[in-house]
C-alpha cells in the first residue's frame, strides 16, 4: 500500500513540475536598429564639438559624452566602471528579476555646462546613447565665467573667516586648495578652445592661496600638557599633531593652542590580567581660554601582572586609535 502511494505521489509531483515549467516564458529583446547619428556621428569642426556617449540611462550617457568631449581636448581622463547584478527568482508560476548595478566613475572634474543633447535613444536593456553638441566659443566663455565666479566666492569667504580662529582659517585655505585641483586641466581645455588664451592669472591666484596656507600652517603652534596619570599619553597626541605638519612648541597669541589631557586610572584585575582602566578627557583651548575642541574616551590597558606595563598599554592603544581614526577625531578638532 505504501509503495503504491509513493508511486502515485511521485507521478503527481512530476506532472505539476512539468506543468509549471511549461508556463515559464522566454522573452527575447527585439534587435534595435542603430540610428544614423550613432553609426556615423557628425565630426567636430573649428567652431563646434560633438561627442557620443553610452550609459545605463540617459544621464549616465550624457556624463560619458561630456567625458569623451573633454578627452578630445588634450586632457587625460581616467574612468572606471564596475557593475554588479543581483537576480531574485520569482514564484513557481512565473519568473521575475530585480536588477541593481553599482557604478563608479573617476573623471577629471572639469565642468562643461554649455552643451545641448541633440539626439538620444535607448538601444536596449540598460544601454542608452546620446549625441551631445557644444559651441566652442560659448563653452570657453562659460568656463571662464565659472572660474572667475569661483575665485570671487573664495575672496568673499576669505574675508569672512578673518574674524575666526586660525585653525578655521587654515581649513578654509585647505578646502580652497582642494577645490582648485582641476584648475590646470580646465585651463588646458580653455587653451584648446581659444588659442590666444593664457591662464597665468588664475594659476597665480591659486598659488597665492597655497602660499597663504603654507605660511599660516607654519605659524601655528600647539603645546601639550597633562595630569600625572596622562603623561604617557602626550607622545601619541604630539605624534598625531606633527603628522598634520603642525608644530609642537611653546608659544602665545592667536596662533597658539593648548591641549590638556586628563586621565583618571583605576587599577583592576580580571582572569589573571592586571588592568588599567583609564577615563581620558582631552580639551583644546585657544590663547584666550576658549574651548575649541574636546573629547572623552575610555581605554583599558592590560598586562600579565605588571601594573606599569598595563598603564603603558593605554598609550599603545591610544596611538593605534589615532592611526585608525585620525588626530582630528581624537581631539574633537578638525585639522
Amino acid at each position: 500500500m505504501y509503495r503504491i502511494f509513493f508511486i502515485v505521489s511521485l507521478g503527481l509531483s512530476a506532472f505539476f513540475l512539468s506543468g509549471c515549467g511549461a508556463e515559464k516564458r522566454v522573452v527575447v529583446a527585439e534587435k534595435q536598429d542603430l540610428p544614423s547619428w550613432y553609426t556615423t556621428p557628425p565630426q567636430s569642426t573649428s567652431s563646434e564639438l560633438y561627442a557620443l556617449g553610452n550609459g545605463r540611462d540617459k544621464q549616465s550617457a550624457i556624463t560619458d559624452a561630456l567625458t569623451q568631449m573633454v578627452s578630445t581636448l588634450s586632457v587625460s581622463v581616467s574612468s572606471k566602471f564596475s557593475a554588479k547584478t543581483v537576480v531574485r527568482e520569482g514564484s513557481v508560476e512565473s519568473s521575475s528579476g530585480t536588477y541593481t548595478d553599482e557604478s563608479t566613475s573617476e573623471v577629471k572634474k572639469i565642468r562643461i555646462s554649455n552643451y545641448k543633447v541633440i539626439a538620444s535613444q535607448s538601444l536596449g536593456f540598460k544601454n542608452y546613447a546620446v549625441l551631445v553638441k557644444s559651441d566652442k566659443q560659448k563653452l570657453f566663455i562659460s568656463m571662464k565665467k565659472e572660474i572667475e565666479q569661483d575665485f570671487k566666492i573664495m575672496k568673499q569667504e576669505e574675508e569672512s573667516v578673518k574674524s575666526l580662529n586660525t585653525i578655521k582659517q587654515l581649513l578654509f585655505y585647505k578646502k580652497s586648495i582642494n577645490s582648485l585641483t582641476s584648475l590646470p586641466n580646465t585651463l588646458t581645455v580653455m587653451k584648446e578652445l581659444e588659442s590666444s588664451f593664457s591662464g597665468s592669472e588664475y594659476l597665480d591666484k591659486a598659488q597665492e592661496i597655497r602660499t597663504k596656507y603654507d605660511d599660516l600652517r607654519a605659524s601655528i603652534t600647539f603645546s601639550i600638557s597633562s595630569n600625572a596619570d596622562a603623561k604617557n599619553l602626550i607622545a601619541p597626541i604630539a605624534k598625531g599633531i606633527s603628522a598634520k605638519k603642525l608644530n609642537i612648541a611653546k608659544g602665545s597669541g592667536d596662533k597658539h593652542f593648548n591641549i590638556f589631557i586628563q586621565s583618571d586610572i583605576q587599577r583592576a584585575s580580571s582572569y589573571g590580567f592586571t588592568l588599567a582602566r583609564s577615563a581620558i578627557t582631552i580639551v583644546v583651548k585657544d590663547t584666550h581660554g576658549n574651548i575649541i575642541g574636546s573629547n572623552k574616551l575610555n581605554i583599558t590597558g592590560q598586562s600579565n601582572g605588571n601594573y606599569e606595563i598595563a598603564k603603558e598599554n593605554v598609550a599603545v592603544k591610544l596611538n593605534a586609535l589615532i592611526e585608525k581614526d585620525g588626530i582630528s577625531k581624537l581631539i574633537g578638532l578638525t585639522l
